[in-house]
């Protein structure tokens, strides 16, 4: 398994977008300077000196606007085809797409959405279609394509196809103006600003709003598992949600949010869109990813488009863990009452064996304690029978500790996720190393759990990793169970 350096990705974009966010307020300071060369050491120095004392301030006011930009909230739309639903739906799946030289790939797209889903599931999600490009006879065939295709789901108002253009114009570097760079960073702009026109336009039609690129596949009933997982998550503090490891497809936002992210995408540098996505995650506190496995969006396979340089490729991740969990060796405790003679050390070893507990109430818990601090890649937790899914967790979560174990317990927690419909299967994106897992019941239930197994896949250790922690100071523990792998 190889590590992902996502957080040296991303790293630098924080300082990027604050000084973006700082810019404004020193315009008239550095007008009054007459020097190039002072000016940028003046905008260096003020912006080193602010991001420490005000970046919270500016964080703060980023998480409490609600209004689009400006250039939004002059916007103008066409409707293409279909007309917008009546009510809020619960999902809005949203998709921008442009003429490339060797056309495009949207109609596989719809046609996967479409066949992946039920007509009861399609009931609560409108699929939100951005069409761009200066061709209108190009925009005209391909709406009429659409219609052709999915006249029904037209018809039902499940699928719109809209134009746009941001109102107003544009400063020097916004998407939607024009650029003098290079036609790649050209067309980076434009698909920028056909995002954040979609995103615009879709904030008041849905409570979440799924970001999908036009060249995906779908798995079977994939609104139903983000619908299961939406739910779970629904009470959670989270801004981005992942249902796949697509560079841009398959991420979640609630829709009260959209008028900010639109506006981050109008941010004039040449980011991509899925750095500015992360970014947007880091400025609303969320510090690292949530992704759900398996994934249930996948690249088309065809990589970048054939012929045209300038495509985004939808470059799928390479999974945390793809093969199977490694269980490190642990102590396993518990203090539910087992209903039968098994020890909690079963649900860990990797079997078919359950764990069986009688009446668990709020507070339980079963709790791995690692013999050494491990680097996690994936945790995955099944309770329920197999395959009905009988005597399941009906409300529990998953936690991750830091520090030395005592009684099987950190000192420090921190959530992973909520069991959705009994089972929790999380990629973990934690660059210290991890000592605990704890599962923890919220509420009582009867009569009956089984936790059928706790599976953890970990980073192989470095070469020159430092020893870790032998654990001397976790104190006495009560009588436990121990697995071994």
């Amino acid at each position: 398994m190889r590590r992902r350096p996502w957080g040296c990705v991303i790293a630098a974009v924080p300082l990027v977008v604050l000084s973006f966010l700082l810019q404004e307020n020193e315009e008239e300071h550095l007008r009054e300077n007459p020097s190039l060369e002072e000016k940028k050491k003046t905008l260096w120095r003020l912006n080193q000196e602010q991001l420490g004392s005000e970046s919270r301030d500016h964080l703060a006011a980023f998480k409490n606007m609600r209004e689009a930009a400006p250039v939004l909230q002059q916007a103008t739309y066409r409707l293409l085809a279909g007309a917008p639903p009546q009510g809020r739906r619960l999902l809005a799946a949203g998709i921008a797409s442009e003429r490339g030289p060797r056309g495009t790939y949207l109609l596989d797209t719809l046609r996967s959405l479409f066949q992946a889903s039920s007509e009861a599931e399609l009931d609560h999600v409108l699929v939100l279609v951005h069409l761009s490009g200066g061709d209108p006879a190009w925009l005209g065939q391909t709406a009429a394509n659409i219609s052709g295709l999915f006249g029904r789901h037209i018809e039902a108002r499940r699928l719109l196809v809209i134009g746009g253009g941001l109102g107003g114009a544009p400063g020097p570097g916004h998407p939607g103006s024009p650029s003098r760079g290079s036609a790649c960073g050209a067309r980076r702009a434009g698909r920028r600003a056909s995002y954040a026109l979609l995103m615009n336009f879709a904030r008041n039609l849905s409570e979440y709003f799924l970001v999908m690129g036009d060249r995906v596949r779908c798995s079977p009933e994939f609104i139903s598992s983000v619908s299961r997982v939406l739910w779970a998550w629904r009470a959670l503090p989270w801004a981005v949600l992942e249902f796949s490891g697509l560079c841009l497809s398959g991420k979640v936002v609630r829709a009260g949010d959209l008028g900010r992210l639109a506006s981050l995408l109008l941010f004039p540098a040449d980011l991509p869109i899925p750095s500015l996505l992360s970014e947007f995650r880091l400025l609303l506190a969320q510090d690292a990813p949530i992704r759900f496995n398996p994934a249930v969006f996948h690249g088309s396979g065809r990589g970048s488009v054939a012929g045209d340089p300038c495509a985004p490729p939808e470059e799928e991740e390479e999974e945390a863990a793809s093969g199977e969990p490694d269980n490190p060796a642990a102590t396993v405790l518990s203090d539910m009452m087992a209903a039968g003679s098994a020890p909690p050390q079963v649900a860990y070893v990797l079997n078919k064996e359950c764990y069986s507990v009688l009446s668990p109430v709020r507070g339980n818990y079963l709790a791995v304690a690692w013999d050494r601090p491990q680097r996690v890649a994936r945790v995955a937790v099944l309770t329920g029978s197999e395959p009905h899914g009988l005597h399941l967790l009906r409300q529990g979560r998953v936690e991750l500790g830091l520090g030395p174990p005592v009684a099987g317990h950190c000192g420090r927690h921190s959530l992973l996720g909520p069991l959705v419909a009994g089972r929790l299967d999380q990629a973990v994106f934690s660059e210290a190393r991890l000592s605990c897992l704890r599962l923890l019941v919220l509420a009582p239930q009867e009569p009956w759990l089984l936790v059928r197994q706790i599976r953890v896949w970990t980073w192989p250790e470095e070469a020159d990793a430092e020893p870790a922690a032998s654990g001397e100071d976790a104190g006495p523990a009560p009588t436990r169970s121990a697995a071994r792998q």
